[in-house]
């Protein structure tokens, strides 16, 4: 059986969906990490394993068309502050 752990990420980008449609106020503010921490084990073992993440994910249900509140730049800083 292959688990990430049994992978060699070394010089290798890794495209990784994750659910970061998290809750956030009124200010663009992340209310509930848990979804972020959540993805981070994965993040972390292809960092520390000497690869290079791409993450991919969407928030809310802009319904085809661009709607800068489905903007998942907010969520930014909150990873930055987990990683």
């Amino acid at each position: 059986m292959q688990t990430i752990s049994s992978f060699d990420f070394t010089g290798h980008k890794v495209l990784v969906r994750v659910d970061f449609n998290v809750p956030m106020d009124k200010n663009g503010n992340v209310t509930d990490d848990t979804r972020i921490r959540g993805a981070l084990p994965t993040i972390n073992a292809i960092l520390n394993g000497g690869g290079s993440v791409v993450l991919m994910s969407h928030l809310g249900r802009p319904k085809g068309t661009v709607d800068l509140k489905y903007s998942t730049k907010p969520v930014v800083p909150a990873l930055e502050k987990l990683l």
